[in-house]
């Protein structure tokens, strides 16, 4: 039986009275579990609010422009099987933290916890920002921001020196459901910047030091007074961090031998140790993409092994310790969750062998010990206030930060701006139809249609950023009628366009002496007729056109995508444009300098045929290395004709008329057929094109010559 829930508004931390700016489903939509609902924003956040479990939606219950706090109402679900409140309580989060994963290969050890369970010291609750006297510097740190965590910082907006005000942003966060900007609680001088673009960040981790505004010494004083009193403030640990609390979890797991150090050689164990999958987040099953190791390889510490892909994220996977893989234990399509195997590895510096209470395990947390703590209780390679690395981080890829660089980022969530990049949208160049200029995702798809209705792709993959033609009301001149293109001429004009743009145009003309061709076809025109076939020039003209290919065979060949060599090709494949009712079409002919002259004039009548009834297939217009274009039946004494890419060249003929030629001697009335080569000047030299006209004239000029 189906159950209606309602689906409220989760912890957001610090945000009340939060905008709602775009509602992404409607009622009668099937969600899945994470998929996002609404969209929020704050003046200083967006945020999108996912769905806790699958269902179908049966009622929205806000609109857009509502403010909402946590615990409102969003919509009401209709859950369907194991998605159901009420058959799901065993998956909802315990308040419990989740049980330490234990090593699959490890062997039973007799001390109370693994040295895997990770030596990470417990949480201490931070210190409360407290108002510093003196000009003593105070911390900021990352408030409440909700279920929020590991968010990477994509903007530092302050410098050392720098003069901030009360609730002026300092830095920009952004995960793959929310961008928010993090301001400073009071006035002051920033003194020390703590964080990076890069690094993640969770609720109470130190951002930067600032000293507040009215402090009793200036701060350039203040600046050249901390050096002398770094050691007196760190020998005297605040309740944030007692020097008994960081040592405590190794001690515990340690007892049997409380100071064994790593070591390598003759008596570290080299059995092969498991890599598992560290914490990654919310993410379950992700997909793997690809796998960038395979046994017997050397991998260096943080070097990625493994891309996973979820339909929110796009993570690398590092090794933790520098070793040589094993056996690698997934694969391209698996899919994974925290504490699965990757593989197996040899370390370069293994556990001690004969140490019982270190037994090979987990190694998403390395079994060391930490440093020796000085007389101030800080480890030697952390400065104070310097958060612990992560340790397995997922690296904000190159592309993402180049989009949200300061100044250039577009106003849109961060799913919009995916949306985009998988249609390759340049979001600059779209105009937002949301609050405050903000970019929907229907405004993206609208884009795409506008682009792809005006015969193009987006301008972002034009090789030209031309401005649009402007908007003429014709009606003002007078009676108007909007007729609708053809399909063939929607399609035909977009192809010719780009050809036009892309490629490079020449035109050769030139001329043919075709008056004894002519007299040869017309004396074997009752032949023909005997023959079931209409004989007319153009058979005559394709022979001839498949001989001087095959003595010039770049005329027939095709650019490389990277434009960097020739495709040449061993067949001779010639299209050749129809005109129909409806528009231009190019059928092939296929290998046409194996063909007699009586059945190419069969074939281009029955392609004639099928052209001008709408029967051409898609095979029909396909395969072909150079186009013939022939307007002699209409009239004209040359003109330009478009390249059909990835054709190099086309052949335009016009109507044949009798000129008087100088023969030596005297004039004589000669018939002269006007030749146009169009090619592609990147591939064609001025000199081949020239050739190629005189090689076809002469051809053309005694068609005999095409069996020598």
């Amino acid at each position: 039986m189906a159950n209606i829930e309602d689906i409220l508004v989760p912890d957001i931390g610090d945000f009340h009275g939060v905008a709602v700016i775009e509602i992404l489903v409607k009622p009668g939509d099937r969600i899945q579990a994470e998929q996002s609902l609404v969209t929020l924003e704050s003046d200083k956040a967006t945020m999108e609010i996912p769905a806790p479990r699958g269902g179908v939606v049966r009622e929205i219950k806000l609109k857009i422009g509502d403010t909402l706090n946590a615990g409102d109402l969003i919509l009401t679900l209709e859950g369907d099987g194991a998605d159901a409140p009420g058959s799901d309580l065993a998956a909802e989060p315990a308040p419990a933290p989740a049980p330490e994963l234990e090593p699959a290969l490890a062997p039973k050890a007799p001390a109370p916890a693994p040295v895997a369970a990770s030596p990470k010291p417990a949480p201490q609750p931070p210190p409360e920002p407290v108002a510093a006297t003196g000009g003593e510097p105070v911390p900021v740190r990352l408030p409440d921001v909700g279920d929020y965590h590991d968010i990477p910082v994509v903007e530092v907006l302050v410098a050392p020196g720098d003069r901030v005000t009360a609730e002026q942003s300092v830095l920009t966060l952004e995960s793959d459901k929310a961008t928010m900007e993090i301001p400073v609680p009071q006035a002051g001088t920033v003194v020390e910047v703590l964080v990076k673009v890069g690094d993640k960040l969770n609720r109470d981790d130190l951002l930067l030091t600032l000293v507040p505004e009215g402090a009793a010494a200036p701060f350039a004083a203040q600046a050249a007074a901390q050096a002398p009193k770094a050691a007196p403030a760190t020998a005297a640990p605040t309740p944030a961090a007692p020097p008994a609390a960081t040592p405590a979890p190794v001690a515990a797991a340690t007892a049997p031998n409380p100071a064994p150090n790593p070591v390598s050689g003759p008596q570290a164990s080299r059995e092969p140790i498991p890599v598992h999958l560290p914490d990654v987040g919310d993410f379950h099953d992700i997909p793997v993409i690809e796998v960038l190791v395979a046994p017997g390889d050397r991998v260096e510490v943080e070097q990625t092994f493994l891309t996973l892909e979820s339909d929110k994220a796009t993570m690398e996977i590092p090794v933790p310790q520098a070793g040589v893989v094993w056996e690698v234990t997934v694969k391209v399509g698996d899919k994974l969750n925290r504490g699965d195997v990757l593989l197996t590895l040899i370390p370069d510096q293994a556990v001690t062998a004969e140490d019982p209470a270190h037994p090979p395990g987990l190694i998403e947390a390395p079994l060391t010990v930490p440093a020796p703590k000085d007389a101030a209780g800080l480890s030697a390679e952390r400065r104070p206030g310097e958060k612990e690395r992560a340790r397995a981080p997922i690296v904000p890829r190159p592309a993402d930060m180049a989009a949200i660089a300061t100044g250039r980022t577009p106003h849109a969530s961060p799913a919009v701006r995916r949306f985009a990049r998988e249609l390759g949208v340049d979001l600059h160049q779209v105009k937002g139809s949301g609050p405050k200029g903000r970019i929907l995702k229907g405004d993206v798809q609208g884009f795409v249609k506008q682009a792809l209705s005006q015969g193009g792709a987006p301008a972002a993959a034009s090789p030209f950023a031309l401005p649009p033609a402007p908007v003429v009301d014709f009606a003002q001149f007078g009676p108007v009628e909007t007729v609708a293109l053809s399909r063939i001429k929607r399609l035909s004009g977009a192809h010719l366009h780009r050809c036009w743009l892309g490629i490079p145009h020449v035109t050769q003309f030139d001329e043919a002496d075709i008056t004894e061709l002519d007299a040869f076809r017309q004396a074997q025109k009752d032949a023909a007729s005997a023959q079931g076939v209409k004989l007319t020039f153009l058979p005559l003209l394709l022979k001839a056109v498949a001989h001087a290919l095959g003595l010039m065979p770049t005329l027939k060949a095709s650019l490389a995508p990277d434009g960097e060599s020739l495709v040449l090709k061993g067949y001779t494949h010639i299209g050749v444009a129809v005109n129909t009712d409806n528009g231009l079409v190019v059928p092939v002919v296929r290998d046409v300098d194996k063909k007699g002259i009586y059945q190419l004039a069969r074939e281009l009548a029955e392609l004639s045929a099928k052209a001008r009834s709408g029967k051409l297939l898609p095979g029909d217009m396909q395969g072909g290395c150079f186009s013939v274009s022939s307007l002699g039946g209409i009239g004209g004494t040359a003109f330009t004709p478009i390249v059909n890419a990835p054709e190099v060249a086309i052949l335009g003929v016009s109507r044949s008329s009798l000129k008087p030629v100088w023969d030596g001697q005297q004039f004589a009335p000669r018939l002269m057929l006007p030749l146009s080569l169009s090619y592609d000047h990147r591939v064609v030299d001025g000199a081949e094109a020239a050739r190629f006209t005189n090689l076809l004239g002469g051809l053309l000029g005694d068609i005999r010559r095409v069996l020598l």
